[in-house]
């Protein structure tokens, strides 16, 4: 899949409002047609940056996915979720008979829809955070554009109308173990039916009284809307998407340490020149050593000096190997999000041209000949494509590379304790000062790898079996997502402490002559955090550089006079 829909184009925002429908003059409509998205572009409209549009051809779609649904409900065919019940319920007829649909037969699938989302509205916990309900709402009407879910258009209206008003549904923040957020979903699709709680211009309200506020109306859920809602990964996947571009955020501005850390040690640049790159070009480290040599462009490195050891410390060394092993992770699991925001995770599935469902079957008896929609061209297929195995296996596989840079990042900071390396003084302590420097920040240090290093431990082969039998195999996404989540917070005060390493050290090497990009962050911490004279308390700090990371600086990645933090997508409590 091309870099390109995995790494939109960056947006620009002026008015934001997540508590209402205030967008910058700016903000075209970012349109919806059921193709990849970036995770960049989900990030602009959870943040309340951009409104969406649906694209009439893909909202086409949705109209006639919804009539292959309808043609089967006359037709009386055994559909999951549409003529039976759901799960271990499977087996129980739950709407049309006769072979006809009247209004009678309607109510009665609205009272089913509406029924079996309050009786799977069972999610525990704190509340998401706004954004990472936006994230999934925008992902899941994109998800509805290809017409597989087989919902009424009115459904899709009704997403795109709650992101545009920003009416946020409550969703309670755990009861996903990965094979579709069922339980936290049904939260929402309350919500799009006037019922359950919502946040609307920073009120918690009645999801009818928002609705009316904002000149909306419930939609009626009928056939198996109810399902469609419910019935993929997208609260997991706008998570995902939070805690993406946040890893990749880190990894931006954790290079420009790494490199000041390098002139604050007066090492070696040989590691990442472009003819040791050229020796060993995987991709990530390609990017990795590239973004090193731009940040010390203009450093004092890139002169011989006699007095640098001819090697550094390993840690030193394979850095920007390491950093480049994460920038590959979150490649790949960019790549596994744009995928799944383009490919339908329903069960059932409505496939609009089911041409090729009887290819070489030799009767229209046979099995696959079963889920062909009489009347029709299309098919409605039972399906596990909810199951989002790839997409954990990539967050895992980033998650244990962050912690690989997290376990190095670490090393590179004890090794500033020992003036045998350094040649400076012991624990960076400023001329004169008989203080004890940074030796017990190492603690610290530790205290933090450690957590890291226990996140980054696998989850997904945890197990479960529920509903008769029948629902034996989990994966654990939210799970997966919620440590990657953690493992980035975490990653912040771990840099922020090399930073407090790395700027002392340089300051103690007076003369010494910067990188542009160092030299830009170094001046920026600075302002918030000066050299450390004398024994002091750190902690505050330590917070001050950790902020500092966070929203970035002149000339850091990803800032722009009009940027903002973005709220992470851990739970939050009200």
């Amino acid at each position: 899949m091309k870099r390109s829909l995995v790494r939109a184009s960056r947006w620009v925002g002026g008015c934001v409002a997540l508590a209402g429908a205030c967008f910058s003059a700016v903000a075209a409509p970012l349109e919806l047609t059921g193709q990849p998205l970036g995770v960049e572009q989900v990030v602009a409209v959870a943040a309340g940056l951009q409104p969406v549009s649906v694209q009439p051809a893909a909202r086409a779609r949705v109209t006639q996915g919804f009539e292959v649904v309808l043609a089967a409900a006359r037709a009386g065919m055994p559909v999951y979720g549409l003529t039976t019940g759901v799960g271990w319920n499977k087996d129980r007829q739950a709407l049309v008979k006769n072979g006809a649909l009247d209004p009678d037969l309607l109510t009665a699938s609205q009272r089913f829809n509406i029924g079996t989302l309050r009786a799977h509205a069972a999610a525990v916990g704190p509340w998401l955070p706004d954004d990472a309900v936006r994230a999934a709402m925008v992902l899941r009407l994109n998800l509805l554009l290809s017409g597989a879910a087989g919902v009424q258009p009115a459904v899709a209206d009704q997403y795109a109308a709650f992101l545009n008003a920003g009416i946020t549904p409550l969703v309670p923040a755990r009861g996903s173990i990965g094979e579709a957020d069922i339980l936290q979903s049904s939260h929402i699709g309350l919500a799009l039916a006037g019922e359950w709680q919502v946040r609307w211009r920073g009120e918690r309200l009645p999801a009818a009284v928002a609705l009316q506020r904002a000149g909306l109306k419930p939609v009626q859920l009928v056939g198996k809307d109810f399902l469609s809602i419910i019935g993929d990964n997208s609260l997991m996947l706008g998570r995902a998407a939070l805690v993406l571009h946040g890893a990749r955020q880190w990894l931006d501005r954790e290079t420009v340490v790494f490199a000041l850390s390098l002139e604050g040690l007066n090492g070696n640049v040989a590691p990442f020149l472009e003819a040791s790159v050229a020796a060993r070009p995987r991709p990530g480290f390609v990017a990795a050593a590239a973004q090193l040599r731009n940040a010390l462009v203009g450093s004092a490195l890139w002169q011989a000096d006699d007095a640098r050891p001819l090697q550094d410390p390993l840690s030193f060394r394979t850095m920007p190997h390491v950093l480049g092993n994460a920038r590959a992770a979150l490649e790949a699991a960019e790549d596994e999000f744009a995928f799944e925001s383009a490919h339908s995770g329903d069960n059932p599935q409505v496939v609009l041209s089911a041409g090729t469902l009887t290819a070489g079957a030799a009767t229209t008896a046979s099995q696959s000949a079963r889920y062909l929609v009489p009347g029709t061209s299309a098919a409605i297929v039972p399906a596990a494509s909810f199951e989002a195995l790839p997409v954990v296996a990539a967050l895992e596989r980033l998650s244990l590379a962050l912690a690989h840079v997290a376990s190095s990042v670490a090393s590179t900071v004890y090794r500033f304790e020992n003036p045998e390396i350094t040649h400076l003084p012991r624990f960076l302590t400023a001329p004169g000062n008989p203080g004890h420097g940074f030796g017990a920040v190492q603690k610290s240090v530790a205290a933090l790898t450690t957590e890291i290093r226990s996140l980054a431990l696998p989850v997904s082969l945890d197990e479960a079996t529920l509903a008769g039998n029948i629902e034996d195999k989990t994966n654990n996404a939210p799970l997966t997502v919620q440590r990657l989540q953690e493992i980035v917070d975490l990653l912040y005060p771990l840099a922020s402490l090399q930073l407090l390493h790395a700027a002392q050290a340089v300051d103690l090497r007076p003369g010494f002559k910067q990188g542009s990009q160092t030299q830009a962050l170094q001046r920026a911490y600075r302002a918030r955090v000066p050299f450390v004279a004398q024994d002091r308390i750190l902690s505050p700090d330590i917070e001050a550089g950790a902020q500092l990371l966070r929203e970035g600086w002149p000339g850091a990645a990803g800032v722009t006079s009009a940027s903002k933090p973005v709220a992470t997508a851990g739970a939050v409590h009200e």
